[in-house]
């Protein structure tokens, strides 16, 4: 084999995979079409969860100073995140292709192939390996591997060549995106719905401009190319009465309303993630922060399953967890677009929309479904509040002085954290020590109602989620470390 995981696709979903697959000592080759990263802006900043995990990763220093904020939206009408407990706030004015850089350079610093200029043709499972035939620089070759991910976008090669169904409703509209300099316009951060469309303007750094044009009743194209500028011009004009057409643009796309979703994320040896196991109308800009979550609850199960660890039953739960996360993020990108892109007949629902987002309940459930903080797994039952959710990014006083389940995540391996110094814990834990992380420590004094004071031990996944805690779970200790990380 050329190595045990093949990753198609160099995109924020791939190289959050290949950083956590080379994290578990895993060999990984990514295979990208294009020769070298486009530069172009795509998605803006993300969310609280994604902000969260690049902490957990140690990757979140890379990106500098970063504007924090609580303000978003729900379908345009505005939203304070601040109504949620901890971590609560969203990075924003990010551009994708900083993303995408900071993510590369991280995976490959970790020792990940990136192979640009390579474009999968061909997709060949035979239950043993996976044999990709690829076009490269040298020319046409094969490559095999164990494991094949697809990581190749909405258009996903992967995915159609090796037979998942992607069944869901056709986009019903256009609408245009265009970064572009030169010219002042209001802001319109969360949009401004017109007689005609919709409109979005929002800064970007270094004075550029982000703007969105959604005119009802443009029917949907199959573009090869993106459009002109000059068509957004136009469409702008018709909305706003506003010209634009003296502006410089720097990058111009179009994108429709398309929802749709693969029935598996995984057949045989060949996985989905990302864009290439759900498209949707981008609102919020949920869909990168969803693929980034994808390969982080996929990259440690599908490395121990590789490494012999694991079963393969550990791997039928990527898809147990993050279908039903995807079929979320369809669900209320369809209900935004609604809400959004309408025309006059639907503000009597906008209206009464807005009025339940004044009572908390509503806007914390709401703030909680687009920011990914809601998500809970099943690890089994229990009472604690914690079980099958992300863990909080708690300060824990230890023997080596202050620290953070932030940090202790960082080498991407279970972290079972002993808060009652209970040496017959530590024992049954032993046998697992190649592959949990033991800690004792103290939550500090800092941190709050962010758990239950008589929480005496918690077992956290490498991707930030709590699978067992004490008291509260019904399953024991050695029950749950031998599920999420196999027999001793």
């Amino acid at each position: 084999m050329d190595a045990p995981v093949i990753v198609v696709g160099a995109g924020p979903a791939g190289m959050m995979l290949a950083g956590e697959l080379r994290l578990a000592g895993v060999a990984v080759i990514v295979l990208e079409r294009l020769e070298r990263r486009t530069g172009e802006s795509r998605g803006l900043g993300f969310t609280a969860r994604t902000l969260e995990t690049f902490d957990q990763r140690g990757i979140l220093a890379r990106f500098g100073d970063i504007e924090r904020s609580t303000l978003g939206h729900f379908g345009g009408l505005p939203l304070d995140f601040g109504v949620l407990d901890g971590a609560c706030q969203a990075a924003k004015t990010v551009p994708q292709s900083v993303t995408e850089t900071h993510l590369e350079e991280w995976a490959t610093g970790l020792g990940a192939d990136v192979r640009r200029g390579h474009e999968v043709l061909s997709v060949h499972d035979d239950g043993e390996t996976v044999a990709v035939e690829v076009r490269g620089p040298g020319g046409t070759h094969t490559l095999r591997a164990a494991w094949l991910v697809g990581c190749d976008g909405g258009r996903s090669t992967v995915r159609k060549a090796a037979g998942f169904d992607f069944p869901g409703t056709a986009a019903t509209m256009e609408m245009f995106l265009a970064d572009i300099k030169g010219i002042e316009l209001k802001p319109r951060m969360i949009g401004e719905t017109l007689p005609g469309g919709m409109v979005m303007v929002g800064p970007l750094p270094g004075g550029t401009t982000r703007i969105v044009v959604c005119e009802r009743g443009t029917p949907p194209r199959r573009r090869e190319a993106p459009p002109s500028f000059e068509e957004v011009a136009a469409a702008w004009q018709r909305l706003t009465g506003e010209d634009i057409s003296a502006a410089e643009p720097v990058w111009v796309s179009a994108f429709g309303d398309a929802a749709r979703q693969v029935t598996e994320y995984r057949r045989g040896r060949v996985l989905l993630a990302g864009d290439a196991a759900h498209i949707h109308l981008p609102a919020g800009g949920q869909g990168m922060n969803t693929g980034i979550q994808d390969a982080v609850n996929l990259g440690w199960k599908l490395a121990s399953v590789v490494r012999g660890r694991a079963p393969l039953a550990l791997l039928d739960t990527y898809h147990g967890e993050r279908h039903p996360v995807g079929r979320r993020l369809l669900m209320n990108t369809r209900a935004q677009g609604l809400l959004f892109l309408s025309g006059a007949e639907v503000q009597p629902l906008r209206d009464s929309l807005r009025e339940l987002m004044a009572y908390e309940d509503v806007a914390r459930h709401l703030a909680a479904m687009v920011t990914g903080l809601e998500i809970t797994y099943d690890v089994g039952k229990g009472g604690h509040p914690l079980l099958g959710r992300r863990m909080p990014g708690l300060e824990l006083d230890g023997p080596g002085g202050r620290t953070s389940a932030a940090v202790l995540l960082r080498p991407a391996r279970g972290v079972l954290l002993d808060l009652a110094d209970n040496p017959r814990l530590r024992q049954r834990a032993a046998a697992w020590g190649d592959r949990v992380d033991t800690v004792t420590a103290r939550p500090a004094a800092a941190a709050g109602g962010e758990l239950p004071d008589d929480t005496t031990a918690l077992l956290i996944r490498p991707d930030g989620y709590v699978a067992w805690a004490a008291p509260g779970s019904h399953h024991d200790l050695p029950m749950a470390l031998e599920r999420w990380f196999g027999p001793a």
